[in-house]
């Protein structure tokens, strides 16, 4: 196919020699308007016009607390927080690398609230109030702690008593 190496107009043009008529045109201006509306549509939450203030660039690095490696696939999720603390609608989700990084850029200034989930950690959130054209914002996830009950703290296989777990009391 025709100017497949490139997109837009010229995706189009080549897709128009090698098929004919007019569906290239049409089949062009649908993509530009599912690609526009899944723009506005993901960042909704954070949209913005350029006169309502400044915005930053937010880096993250998430980290193992025990031993600073970085934990890759970490999804960061950002929430908008309304003026009276509450999570606002919206928010987007960013997974980082194998360097345990992530980054978006446009984050208007105002409160932020920032969750960070991986398997095998115990799930991080707090709330932040961006103020800085770039932001950078280190995570340390914990490893789930021991369950505590009324009987005492659970290992990790053993029953509060100390039995291992499904063991009948003697």
């Amino acid at each position: 196919m025709v100017g497949m190496r490139t997109f837009g107009g010229r995706f189009a043009v080549g897709f128009a020699r090698e098929f004919g008529g007019n569906f290239a045109g049409k089949f062009a201006v649908g993509l530009a308007v599912i690609a526009l509306g899944l723009g506005m549509g993901l960042g909704h939450g954070f949209a913005q016009d350029e006169d309502e203030g400044p915005m930053s660039n937010m880096r993250f690095v998430v980290v193992r607390d025990a031993n600073g490696k970085p934990v890759k696939n970490a999804a960061v999720v950002l929430h908008p927080v309304n003026k009276k603390g509450k999570q606002a609608m919206g928010g987007m989700e960013l997974k980082t690398d194998e360097e345990g990084k992530t980054w978006i850029d446009g984050i208007p200034y105002g409160p932020l609230r920032v969750q960070v989930l991986a398997p095998g950690f115990q799930t991080f959130g707090e709330d932040y109030e961006i103020k800085q054209p770039e932001t950078e914002i280190t995570v340390r996830l914990k490893k789930p702690a021991g369950q505590i009950s009324a009987y005492g703290v659970q290992e990790k296989g053993k029953a509060a008593d100390g039995q291992k777990a499904g063991e009948k009391p003697q």
